[in-house]
């Protein structure tokens, strides 16, 4: 298992990245395309996690929302790759790395499907459930230290 992150829409890790996003989101949830896949900065990071036999999995990306928080967006695990803790371990280099840049917090829209998943990574509600691409979502949040 490796995980890779790159901040570039040109590098293969992006491209694995929307490859993981087309299959779960638009194919899987029937999610409209142009919802999607979005326009980025250089500020978004993409991690991709690619199993033993160098397979792109599971996938997320980080924004900076402002000096103190990351906004996580995007999570997604290939159907066939699901129950292996993959997103948990994207999850928990994420909150690393956020720690290691002085974040004090990730906040991210969980599909409230999976509201569970993200509670018990620590992650804790905040607010009303909202409706974003047809599907309802909660706003989380997980204390960095």
């Amino acid at each position: 298992m490796q995980i890779k992150m790159s901040n570039q829409v040109d590098s293969s890790v992006y491209a694995d990245a929307i490859a993981i996003r087309r299959a779960v989101f638009v194919q899987e949830q029937h999610i409209d395309e142009t919802l999607e896949i979005d326009t980025v900065t250089p500020a978004t990071w993409h991690y991709v996690l690619y199993d033993d036999q160098k397979q792109a999995v599971a996938t997320a990306r980080v924004t900076p929302s402002d000096q103190w928080t990351g906004h996580v967006q995007r999570v997604a695990t290939l159907k066939a790759a699901r129950g292996q803790g993959y997103a948990r371990q994207l999850l928990q280099r994420i909150a690393a790395d956020g720690l290691s840049r002085g974040w004090r917090q990730l906040v991210l829209g969980a599909q409230v499907t999976a509201q569970g998943f993200y509670t018990q990574l620590g992650y804790q509600p905040q607010g009303r459930p909202f409706m974003e691409a047809g599907l309802r979502h909660q706003t989380m949040i997980l204390a960095l230290s």
